[in-house]
């Protein structure tokens, strides 16, 4: 591919921010020598990097409706390529991979592939066709393919698509900015509310002045932090413990340590007693859980005359707050109770069994149903496939090369960027593990490092642990640690410098904001474009098109913030529901729209009506945050999880979108030529 004087201009420009990002990490380095580390370095990698992702949107600014929706269509494929990968790598993708590679071994291999594998159907069936469309978003495109031939598009095919952007979007937004709170939380001390405010203000100074255009530029700067921020420690740990710099080739050996170490998990003693106190605490949750909503009054009863006889009696003050807290920790009614219970139950059966082998495919040891988890692992990978391929905020990218061509090599340079990722961060998740199993499991309580009593103060907590068997020394199953902190704290846990922490943490941020830049911009475009200008001002200007954008999108920042300031649930579930959720909605009338001719308006509606709600109600009626609010809880179908709900959501789309278009009239020819035209395999576009 040739590539132009502009893309070798604006390489140059990127290549000097590099160095100049690596000189600024070491000045901070020899810095922290002299003077010691503190959170001082927290709040300089924050706001330094804030500041670039505020001067780059200054210097994109633009209030031209192209350069604004999707970037002037003028950035070259690698950039594109680099910036989807940024607008890819989430903060779920940064801060939870490594955490699910860490807890669950072989299965987090499900996330990696479904998500490679998504990219392999988006340059295949999708981005090449939506580019030579050359619409401003995903709902302008299916309006008008689904048009029945009218001026404008349909406007019921618009509102349904408008309203499943606007949903997928928007969870993905909230566990975007959830991850932005809780690196700052961590890392600069602010309460974790205060921190999404915070990741609100470096969202808002990436997108608001520049669009898309603006956007674009910021997520190839932020790429080559978050790289950075991965890379750099990764090697540095490798060196350091392992002696190698390319761990990505050589962790095949910290793999076969951890296997020892599991098996012999297995058979020591006093893992064996802390397993057995989790299997009884799991059984008397269980029987009160069953014994609902009686357990729970008599319960609180219980907790309120203890308290009461604490208060009267002369115990230690210290004893006194521990039940006062205990006392207000207690669930408020009995659907909380239920929600809380049954986690608190979950986790003590998973604690009860031997740890779940990182390296077996297939073991049948842990809770649950070994051909189940199969059957989970597969159609999660698909889901993430799909979801990917269906995600308005992933294709909108598409829109901004400068050609179908260009859209080809685009993808390309995506799954190459994506997968350098993809290819560190098992080995990072190795070597943290193989860490604690050396170097904490089996040391005495009193001599527990200083990074467990860091992560020990986070509120929402992060890590707990409790000498569950009385012998004063630590074991395995005493450790309850969440997947979320793993990379945050891999630094700390391997002695490195805290100028490294700073750096990890400067990286989640960038996928974090770089995402939900993203997202927020999908939003606000959708309904500035498709809602305001379609369906209510067609006579609008472009610069009242443009203002209207703003405005929506600094209305959706301060909601989400708002939401995720409620704490919703985990940063991967929301992840997760977003992918079914997108796959669901989505999958089924795209490919439909360039791949069949028959597919009509009203079949699209149903497909993306059903399989949104099919999806939906299955994620609604096993999600604690939902139950919790309607009082609602529902049975998993055939055992399948949550996250995978688009298992039922993808077909009912496609089935509801084939019966209802048989059963109505079939499109106009003009509609087929449509179609025609974009399967051309030539366009000078």
């Amino acid at each position: 591919m040739e590539i132009r004087s502009e893309s070798k201009k604006i390489g140059f420009y990127y290549l000097l921010f590099t160095a100049g990002f690596l000189l600024f990490v070491y000045f901070l380095g020899l810095l922290e020598q002299t003077s010691g580390s503190g959170i001082w370095l927290g709040y300089v990698f924050l706001f330094v990097t804030i500041a670039i992702y505020a001067s780059i949107g200054l210097i994109s600014r633009t209030s031209d409706i192209g350069d604004y929706y999707v970037a002037g269509r003028k950035i070259p494929a690698i950039f594109n390529g680099m910036a989807t990968a940024a607008d890819w790598m989430s903060a779920a993708t940064f801060i939870g991979l490594v955490g699910i590679l860490f807890s669950s071994g072989y299965k987090g291999l499900a996330f990696i592939v479904g998500w490679t594998g998504g990219f392999c159907l988006v340059a295949m069936l999708i981005a090449p066709y939506i580019r030579k469309f050359g619409s401003y978003t995903i709902p302008d495109f299916l309006s008008i393919r689904y048009s029945q031939g009218k001026e404008g598009g349909s406007k019921a095919v618009r509102v349904v698509a408008v309203g499943a952007t606007i949903i997928c979007s928007f969870v993905y937004l909230v566990a975007q900015i959830q991850g932005v709170g809780l690196i700052v939380n961590r890392f600069i001390g602010v309460e974790f509310g205060v921190g999404v405010f915070f990741g609100l203000a470096g969202i808002l100074v990436c997108s608001f002045l520049g669009g898309m255009r603006a956007v674009t530029w910021t997520q190839v700067a932020q790429y080559i932090i978050f790289m950075i921020a991965l890379l750099l420690p990764l090697s540095m740990i490798s060196y350091k413990k392992h002696n190698s710099i390319f761990p990505q080739a050589s962790y095949g050996k910290v793999l076969e340590e951890i296997e020892f170490h599991e098996k012999d998990f297995e058979v020591t003693a006093e893992e064996k007693k802390v397993r057995d106190y989790y299997l009884k605490q799991s059984m008397l949750l269980d029987k009160k859980i069953k014994a609902l909503p009686d357990s729970y009054f008599e319960g609180k009863k219980e907790a309120e005359r203890k308290l009461q006889e604490a208060r009267t009696s002369q115990i230690p003050l210290k004893e006194l707050k521990a039940l006062e807290k205990r006392f207000n920790e207690f669930p408020k009614d009995p659907g909380s109770a239920y929600e809380l219970w049954q986690t608190q139950k979950k986790d003590a059966q998973l604690k009860s069994q031997t740890a779940i082998p990182s390296m077996d495919p297939s073991s049948s040891k842990g809770v649950g149903d070994s051909s189940l988890d199969q059957l989970n692992f597969v159609l999660l990978i698909f889901c993430l496939m799909f979801g990917t391929a269906s995600l308005p905020h992933i294709l909108t990218r598409y829109y901004t090369t400068t050609g179908v061509s260009a859209t080809r090599y685009s993808v390309f340079w995506t799954l190459l960027f994506v997968a350098l990722f993809y290819f560190s961060v098992p080995a990072m998740a190795a070597m943290v593990k193989l860490e604690l199993f050396k170097n904490l499991v089996g040391i005495s309580y009193a001599d527990l490092p200083s990074w467990i009593l860091n992560w020990r103060k986070l509120d929402p907590p992060v890590l707990s642990i409790i000498d569950i068997n009385g012998d004063g020394f630590v074991q395995w199953a005493e450790l309850s640690i969440s997947p979320d902190m793993i990379i945050l704290a891999a630094p700390e846990i391997m002695g490195l410098p805290y100028v490294i922490s700073g750096l990890v943490a400067a990286g989640a941020l960038a996928a974090a904001l770089s995402t939900a830049d993203g997202l927020l911009l999908t939003i606000a475009n959708a309904i500035s474009h498709d809602v305001y200008y379609h369906l209510v001002n067609k006579s609008a200007s472009h610069q009242r098109r443009v203002t209207v954008a703003k405005i929506v999108l600094l209305g959706v920042a301060l909601f989400a913030a708002y939401v995720t300031s409620l704490r919703p649930g985990d940063i991967l579930f929301l992840v997760g529901a977003a992918f079914s959720l997108a796959a669901s909605s989505f999958f089924a009338v795209l490919i439909l729209a360039v791949f069949s001719k028959r597919i009509n308006q009203w079949g699209a509606i149903a497909g993306m009506l059903t399989g949104f709600f099919v999806s939906g109600t299955y994620i609604a009626l096993n999600y604690p945050f939902v139950s919790r609010i309607t009082g609602v809880f529902g049975e998993r179908w055939f055992g399948i999880d949550p996250i995978a709900s688009g298992a039922f959501g993808i077909p009912a789309s496609f089935i509801a979108a084939f019966v209802v278009s048989y059963l109505t009239k079939e499109n106009p020819p003009v509609i087929n030529r449509l179609v025609d035209y974009l399967r051309e395999a030539r366009s000078s576009v």
